[in-house]
């Protein structure tokens, strides 16, 4: 395993870090595989993955339970577990406290590490972030020994990444989308330059875009040497860029570790030559052209209440893009409540992390496949 600087905290974290957002589930689909998803994020930490994350919405609460499951016998010694607060759950001051209560006990710990307020936005940092004095509850819980180091996710424009970044000085990271796709996307490439130059650390997630980039098209995918899989190529970008502090995998099977693990080991900054950068570049603008709704599939969005599944219909609409309207119609006949159903209650709109305006997108699609 490779090691970086974590910012100017002077921790030294794993160039990979296990993501727990998609664990191995059984057969009915919904809930967590325990046994299997103990097993493979211990083998990802015997291998030197150092750095967990999790949040209280993942698998429906389940990820902080299995998790400090899977820390027992000694591993919670061995790691730095990153947990985030949920935003959208505080209505007022205590919540923030009540809930990293519970989180404690759910990862049956007396300290989580590194401490995100969970999905910034704009509304969410002037309503909640500073209405509730949110940074001071993160200092009273930091100098109790509750956590130990302070940052935030974020999802929303360069400028309100920026006015956070300087909204104190007491930021120790931060955690943004980005990929060789998502350069100017929120926070995107010019965010993660501001941050790390003013010492935070900078964790990112949505390394594949979703799962996006471990399955290109064609007409991408032969851009890129054989050498590699699209995945160690989508990590490389990453790992090749010294503000990267570590990247995110939210892995669910044994193979995904292995082989992420075979990634990381190879991976260093400034690992890419000129001439390979420049097969990024080409393969963002092919790729920009054909794809249709920036969905990473987090499901946020879900439950809908008219029975839409709403991550599938978006699949189906980017297959659409990549492949062709046959493609993406097959894809698309395979959901029992389809597009035309959706009746714009912008329940999902609220949720969003990207801000997908997804009734107007659900009409798009709905005039594309009937």
């Amino acid at each position: 395993m490779q090691y970086r600087t974590f910012g100017n905290t002077g921790v030294e974290v794993s160039a990979l870090g296990f993501g727990t957002m998609r664990l191995p589930l059984l057969e009915d689909g919904v809930t967590v595989d325990e046994k299997e998803a103990v097993a493979i994020i211990r083998r990802a930490i015997d291998a030197g993955v150092n750095y967990v994350d999790t949040a209280y919405p993942y698998h429906n609460g389940a990820s902080e339970l299995v998790l400090g499951k899977a820390l027992l016998d000694g591993y919670r010694d061995k790691v730095y577990v990153a947990d985030k607060s949920p935003m959208w759950k505080l209505e007022k001051e205590e919540d923030f406290d009540a809930i990293l209560e519970e989180q404690l006990q759910k990862l049956k710990t007396d300290h989580i590490d590194f401490y995100l307020l969970h999905a910034l936005n704009r509304e969410r940092f002037e309503e909640k972030v500073k209405k509730f004095h949110l940074l001071d509850h993160m200092k009273a819980a930091r100098e109790a020994g509750k956590i130990r180091y302070l940052g935030f996710s974020f999802h929303d424009d360069l400028e309100t990444f920026k006015e956070i970044v300087d909204y104190t000085k007491d930021w120790d990271f931060c955690q943004i989308q980005y990929n060789y796709i998502n350069l100017d996307y929120q926070a995107g490439q010019e965010g993660l330059h501001y941050a790390a130059d003013r010492g935070l650390a900078v964790v990112v997630m949505e390394p594949l875009l979703g799962g996006r980039l471990a399955n290109l098209s064609s007409h991408v995918a032969k851009l890129f040497s054989k050498e590699k899989t699209p995945v160690e190529h989508a990590l490389d970008f990453l790992w090749n860029q010294k503000e990267v502090s570590l990247l995110l995998s939210g892995m669910g099977a044994e193979q995904q570790v292995l082989d992420n693990l075979a990634y990381a080991d190879r991976s260093s900054v400034g690992m890419l030559k000129e001439e390979e950068l420049k097969v990024y570049k080409e393969a963002k603008e092919i790729y920009d052209r054909m794809s249709m709704v920036d969905c990473t599939g987090c499901a946020y969005c879900m439950p809908c209440p008219f029975g839409l599944n709403i991550p599938e219909l978006f699949k189906a609409y980017n297959l659409y893009g990549v492949y062709g309207k046959d493609r993406g119609k097959a894809e698309y006949e395979k959901q029992n409540v389809r597009s035309d159903q959706c009746r714009s209650c912008h329940h999902c709109e609220k949720v969003c992390p990207q801000n997908i305006e997804i009734s107007q997108v659900m009409k798009r699609i709905a005039g594309v496949f009937s």
